[in-house]
């Protein structure tokens, strides 16, 4: 690549865009006709755009709350049901126990201290 961003004698396609080695995207080189700067800077710009509106589309509360709503619900079909689609009784047999275990601890919490 020379100086002034254009291509070098060793190929325009080695300094053409893409990614490198590492995954990063390597910067296209500038161009050196006004017309086609402008229509990269319009390009770049469309691209930022569409990036800002996916952005904001991501951080709205209610974007959130869906994924969020989506993920436990997935998480929980994970927990009590196995890949084909059968029940896990003993993981439901579990939460139960364990669900009825507190539940009583609170009756019995409660019942000790209207009693004093």
């Amino acid at each position: 690549m020379t100086t002034d961003g254009g291509a070098s004698a060793g190929g325009a396609g080695a300094a053409g865009a893409g990614a490198d080695a590492g995954g990063r995207q390597r910067p296209e080189p500038l161009p050196s006709d006004p017309v086609a700067i402008e229509a990269l800077i319009a390009r770049r710009r469309a691209d930022l755009a569409s990036t800002i509106d996916e952005l904001v589309v991501r951080a709205h509360p209610k974007e959130i709350a869906r994924r969020s709503a989506a993920d436990a619900r997935s998480r929980l079909q994970a927990f009590a049901t196995t890949p084909d689609g059968q029940l896990r009784i003993e993981r439901l047999a579990a939460v139960a126990a364990a669900t009825l275990a507190f539940l009583s601890l609170v009756v019995i919490g409660r019942r000790r201290t209207r009693r004093r």
